[in-house]
């Protein structure tokens, strides 16, 4: 994690495996900043918890299993966690004009100020952190 001190807010839900699950996070997602008064990079945070969740879904959840979306607040910084029982590493995908999927992690990289992965037992955590005014 980038910022050294604890955050000020933290909010979490549990999703099941479940494409229709991408829409409860946005929105669960657009509350959660909006109640934290950080609507400047809604519009960041939304692309970018629709992204996470969907790579979760397609490649990090197994059958049977969830994600957790977890999104925190460190004063200036709202950092955006997707947590999956899955394998594997993310890496952000080619960027073939003509590709139709693959470009997750590359829109995430664009909009987010800082992202990575970190390793959980089981899976990993894919997270990223946008700074607020």
């Amino acid at each position: 994690m980038n910022v050294t001190n604890e955050p000020t807010l933290v909010r979490d839900r549990f999703y099941p495996r479940s494409r229709q699950t991408v829409a409860a996070a946005r929105r669960f997602a657009a509350q959660t900043i909006d109640a934290w008064a950080a609507a400047d990079r809604l519009d960041d945070v939304l692309l970018c918890v629709s992204e996470l969740a969907t790579n979760a879904l397609l490649h990090g959840v197994p059958s049977g299993r969830g994600y957790r979306l977890r999104l925190l607040r460190f004063g200036g910084v709202v950092r955006v966690e997707v947590h999956d029982s899955g394998g594997g590493r993310p890496r952000v995908g080619g960027r073939d004009a003509d590709a139709e999927r693959g470009r997750g992690l590359l829109l995430v990289a664009a909009v987010a100020d800082r992202w990575g992965v970190g390793t959980r037992s089981p899976g990993k955590t894919v997270w990223c952190e946008l700074d607020t005014p």
